[in-house]
């Protein structure tokens, strides 16, 4: 069973310099290191939330080509990309203390979201250089009984709106995928 989800991803910005510069004051504030600012062969820089490797991480690069990428629109591409908070208040920090004051494009103010997980609480942003949408999220461990409940009364709100549903909710979304032939 794999137990690590992505390696890395990385994104390629139009100005190099003031997206790195809002990316060093993001992940900063998050808590993350960067590393590997360097030009080997092309010029990246990389965050990662803890050291020592191997963990995620997050690439910035200069782009040869294309224009600010227009979220409302949804082109082909990344929809977005979500972050771990270590908890709610995070959230609500990262959102005033960073967010409102550097004018960072904010699409939803934190919120908790129980359709996604129990106790599922993010606010949704866009990065104001190149446009890439991000989002804080907190998902608890164990989540309250209110927010297992919440969590409930969503789902089956959910299911009245999808009359063509033949099984609950947690039924209808798992899907099987092809196993690897060996």
């Amino acid at each position: 069973m794999r137990w690590r989800g992505i390696n890395h991803v990385e994104f390629s910005v139009l100005d190099y310099d003031k997206s790195i510069a809002f990316y060093d004051l993001m992940f900063g504030w998050l808590g993350y290191k960067s590393f590997w600012t360097l030009d080997v062969g092309y010029r990246s820089t990389y965050y990662m939330a803890r050291f020592p490797m191997p963990h995620s991480y997050i690439g910035i690069q200069p782009a040869k080509s294309g224009e600010k990428f227009d979220f409302p629109a949804r082109p082909v591409g990344v929809h977005h990309i979500a972050l771990w908070a270590k908890n709610s208040k995070e959230v609500d920090a990262f959102h005033k203390e960073f967010l409102m004051p550097n004018h960072v494009p904010v699409t939803e103010t934190p919120a908790e979201y129980p359709l996604y997980a129990p106790g599922y609480y993010a606010t949704f942003f866009n990065d104001p250089i190149n446009g890439i949408h991000w989002e804080l999220a907190h998902i608890p461990r164990l989540p309250s009984l209110k927010a297992i409940r919440n969590w409930r009364k969503a789902m089956k709100d959910e299911e009245t709106k999808h009359p063509e549903w033949k099984h609950p909710f947690s039924k209808e979304s798992e899907r099987s995928l092809p196993p690897r032939d060996c």
